[in-house]
């Protein structure tokens, strides 16, 4: 008995029907897998440029540990030697030099600065050997007194490199490779400015996985994902910019007040030499070289006890003040000395 005419159209239809689910599924499971690839992609790219950015803020950091070690050590430390031996020393009185009228040394500025010398002088040591690990990048990132709160004497080096081990800051801009999960503290969370990156670089594995499953609508929600992660990575690269320019405002700040202050130092110890150890015997010009060298020296105290990182890895408003008062000291002592 022939086949009824609709059994075959009924058979022809559902035919044609699996096979154009069979194409749709093949096309479906093509566009997931170009959407999950673009969506790795665009994920890893954010990841390579925040990896640069933060290795080279942490480098900055410990480009800005180093100079204030070398400063401490050499010029400071210089002032000290000869400064500590002058006796009677008031400013109060300083003729030509109009902005120290008012200026007044406190001893304990000078005891500050001694202890400054002294831990820079552990930390020089251990950078040497070799031993100081992150050490010099907390040293750029602290102010003075968070460097010895962490550090106490003798134990300097492991003290700060602990804090760099253990800080979340720190240990975004010391670990290895974000990608390899190299953050540098358990869990592998690093804050940034209230950025969890750590958790957020997950999105890759998840994505990846994901991928596997062939599925399209799943597929647009990872891309969806992967472009909100890329966006937080490349805040992150923003802030770590940010960070790298105000620690080499910090660097060139110290480096343009040792460029006044050690020729300011070697006149200090002629003056010494030639006029004995009484400020008050000295002449007016002598009088006026003293009191520009102990300003310049309070000033890179200043500059040294001004951190440039909180512990959630902003930037300090006291950070950028500093900038601007050193600016102004510096404009004004450029004309007077």
């Amino acid at each position: 008995m022939p086949v009824p005419l609709l059994f075959i159209g009924a058979a022809v239809a559902t035919g044609g029907l699996g096979i154009g689910k069979t194409i749709k599924a093949g096309i479906d499971a093509n566009n997931a897998k170009n959407i999950n690839n673009n969506a790795n992609a665009l994920v890893e790219a954010a990841t390579d440029k925040l990896n640069g950015q933060r290795k080279a803020c942490g480098d900055a950091l410990s480009s800005l540990g180093q100079e204030k070690i070398t400063i401490l050590n050499q010029s400071v430390s210089e002032f000290l030697d000869t400064f500590t031996k002058i006796k009677n020393v008031d400013f109060r009185d300083t003729v030509g030099l109009e902005e120290l009228k008012k200026f007044h040394i406190d001893q304990n500025e000078f005891t500050d600065i001694k202890a400054m010398v002294n831990f820079a002088g552990s930390l020089a040591g251990g950078a040497i050997a070799g031993t100081a690990g992150g050490a010099l990048a907390a040293f750029g990132a602290y102010g003075a007194a968070q460097a010895f709160a962490f550090a106490s004497t003798g134990t300097a080096i492991a003290s700060l490199s602990g804090a760099a081990a253990t800080n979340a800051t720190l240990a975004f801009f010391g670990g290895g490779s974000l990608a390899a999960g190299g953050l540098g503290m358990a869990g592998g969370t690093a804050v940034l400015g209230g950025l969890v990156a750590g958790p957020a670089l997950m999105v890759m594995g998840l994505v990846a996985g994901h991928a596997a499953k062939k599925d399209l609508e799943k597929a647009i929600t990872n891309k969806a994902e992967a472009i909100r992660i890329a966006s937080q990575l490349s805040t992150a690269s923003l802030q770590c910019e940010t960070i790298r320019r105000r620690t080499y405002m910090f660097y060139n700040l110290l480096a343009r007040l040792d460029t006044y202050f050690l020729p300011l130092i070697y006149k200090m110890e002629d003056i010494y030499q030639k006029e004995g150890d009484d400020y008050a015997q000295y002449s007016p010009e002598s009088r006026k070289v003293i009191a520009s060298c102990a300003s310049f020296a309070v000033s890179i105290k200043s500059v040294l006890d001004t951190p440039i990182l909180t512990d959630d890895g902003l930037l300090t408003e006291a950070s950028g003040e500093m900038v601007t008062n050193i600016e102004g000291f510096l404009n004004n002592m450029h004309i007077s000395i």
